[in-house]
């Protein structure tokens, strides 16, 4: 084989070698892509089974009756009410806490009024502090779980009925607290 020979093979497996490459890095373009479209609803549901950064548990009326209450164990829930700087809501708990007992369902009622002049549309985020109880607060009802509206002026009673599984008392990281804060934070929602 002559060197022109060679150099001629090599002139036309370069193009394929750079279609290859090209097509590689597409690839990858696209699973890195794909992969931050997933990666929201994938920690969402990451955080909601090991109830990372407070998030709680959500259960329905069944999974709530078959708990059994830890008699005499009580534990303090604090309400904490925010709003988001631009919603011109007012938005606070009825009590700022109550003593709840472990496994017992409980209900805390949350306020909310339209300060302005327009129906404006929220949503409100959550979450528990300390962070490892939330795995441990369970939410059967809140109003949290879909957008609420109000009308100009328009005020809201919104309950929360939710009980604190009595794992709580078994998990080494949150049998001695005493306490656990429940916060909400309203936003104004997009469709608004």
């Amino acid at each position: 084989m002559s060197a022109a020979d060679a150099t001629a093979a090599s002139d036309t497996d370069q193009p394929k070698s750079n279609l290859r490459v090209g097509m590689f890095a597409l690839g990858i373009a696209v699973a890195m892509l794909g992969l931050g479209y997933a990666s929201v609803p994938l920690y969402r549901m990451f955080c909601q089974v090991t109830g990372l950064g407070g998030t709680t548990q959500r259960v329905d009326e069944a999974q709530a009756a078959s708990i059994e209450v830890a008699a005499g164990k009580t534990i303090t829930v604090r309400f904490d009410a925010n709003t988001d700087p631009g919603l011109p809501w007012e938005f606070r708990p009825e009590r700022p806490k109550q003593k709840v007992t472990i496994g017992q369902r409980d209900m805390a009622t949350f306020v909310a009024r339209n300060d302005s002049d327009k129906p404006i549309t929220g949503t409100a985020t959550f979450n528990v502090t300390p962070t490892q109880a939330g795995v441990y607060f369970n939410k059967i009802q809140c109003f949290c779980f879909t957008e609420q509206t109000l009308k100009p002026g328009q005020e809201m009673r919104m309950p929360v009925l939710f009980y604190i599984d009595p794992e709580y008392l078994n998990d080494p990281d949150t049998k001695d607290v005493g306490a656990v804060t429940l916060s909400y934070t309203f936003y104004e929602s997009a469709d608004s």
